[in-house]
């Protein structure tokens, strides 16, 4: 399902992986948006500049997830699509941070 708008996401690294973190930008509320996730569509921008789309799940039973396009990072490195689970939600200032968990199968 696609959402309205896609918000920007800026993570510290240049792939995902258990614990990596990501700061989405630009939520209307986002006190609200991190004691209880909605689904949302996602522009992650990576620490090299590279960037892809990905979808913020959060229905039962697997519970919040994030599932990402493929793309290739600036050294050239190809990343295949992947699906995420986010462990936790943190309200940065007027950010919020998710904490990436371990790879899902969704």
């Amino acid at each position: 399902m696609s959402h309205p708008k896609a918000y920007l996401a800026l993570c510290t690294h240049t792939h995902l992986f258990p614990g990596a973190r990501c700061r989405l930008q630009g939520l209307p509320d986002p006190a609200a948006f991190a004691a209880n996730p909605a689904p949302t569509d996602v522009h992650l921008r990576f620490s090299d500049g590279t960037a892809t789309a990905a979808e913020l799940r959060t229905e039962p039973p697997t519970g919040p997830s994030l599932t990402v396009a493929p793309y290739t990072t600036a050294a050239g490195t190809p990343i295949d699509d992947s699906t995420w689970t986010v462990k936790e939600f943190t309200r940065k200032e007027d950010e919020v941070e998710l904490t990436i968990g371990t790879p899902s199968r969704a």
